[in-house]
């Protein structure tokens, strides 16, 4: 009975998973897997991708989980989506969350390090403490202009692969990372319209609490046109070939399409379908870079 009670304390399984963000953790890594075959131009060895990809994972997951730690705050303040979280709702406390998250930080840095080479470790850790101690403890407290520096944790895993895959990071390496770079605020600020009241309430200065919804619109529509443009040109220098063109041209033109009716008419359904595109847009769009380096 007693151990029962101080499982339940130390929280589940299913709550140490819920650390780790695993839908969120799943796209980053699609995008850290694109950045190896487009860096390696191919097929790298099965070895490699799946010590890659477990360091990956552990960074992301290590980060969610220290995230998880410095928002508990906020979170209970929020809608039910983030009270009910293992830390703010109490399943986990606390200093066990930081002990997990240290832990699953420590070991990607080792894996990769030891298995893969010291850049791609290096920069597994930068895009982490970025995320925590950048976004989560500064920026996402401090100004509406949060998510827009706060996007570059978010892109770093194309870099990685790439610097797995290559050993180095070239000029095309920092293209991937500035399409992730690009895409993050008219995805996040999608969603922000849909929960404006929850980053309110916990006076989280999101861009549509302090500057409003039409402002956020606009904004969404101009970061989205300055993505397209930005994501079409790699293939007209060389970078890409023509089915990476056709993929970004078609997925870019949706894209710009649903920014601009939300633009038009701000309603939550509108909000809600642009959010749920723009993830899709993402992962077919990187699939379509690594299908273009394969088969080309």
């Amino acid at each position: 009975m007693q151990q029962s009670v101080a499982k339940s304390r130390r929280g589940s399984a299913r709550d140490y998973l819920t650390l780790t963000k695993p839908r969120i953790m799943t796209l980053l890594l699609l995008t850290g897997l694109c950045g190896m075959l487009v860096g390696a131009r191919g097929l790298p060895p099965a070895w490699l991708v799946a010590a890659t990809m477990a360091g990956l994972a552990l960074a992301c997951g290590g980060a969610s989980a220290l995230n998880h730690v410095l928002d508990a705050d906020i979170d209970r303040l929020m809608g039910k989506r983030t009270r009910s979280r293992p830390v703010a709702a109490g399943r986990i406390p606390a200093p066990y969350a930081l002990e997990f998250g240290l832990a699953l930080s420590a070991l990607s840095f080792v894996l990769l390090a030891g298995v893969v080479n010291v850049l791609t470790a290096t920069l597994a850790l930068v895009g982490n403490l970025f995320y925590v101690l950048v976004y989560t403890r500064w920026l996402k407290r401090s100004t509406p202009q949060n998510i827009v520096i706060g996007g570059a944790a978010g892109a770093v895993p194309p870099l990685v692969g790439w610097a797995a895959a290559t050993g180095n990071l070239t000029l095309p390496a920092l293209v991937l990372f500035a399409v992730v770079f690009l895409w993050t605020p008219p995805h996040f600020w999608a969603l922000a319209l849909l929960i404006r009241g929850d980053y309110a309430a916990a006076g989280v200065p999101m861009l549509p609490v302090v500057r409003g919804e039409d402002e956020t619109a606009r904004q969404i529509v101009l970061y989205t046109g300055a993505l397209v443009a930005f994501t079409i040109a790699p293939a007209l220098w060389g970078m890409f070939g023509l089915v990476y063109l056709v993929a970004a041209a078609l997925l870019g033109g949706a894209f710009l399409w649903l920014a601009w009716r939300l633009r038009r008419e701000r309603t939550p359904a509108r909000a809600r379908v642009l959010f749920h595109y723009s993830l899709a847009y993402l992962a077919l769009l990187f699939v379509a870079m690594a299908i273009d380096v394969v088969i080309g």
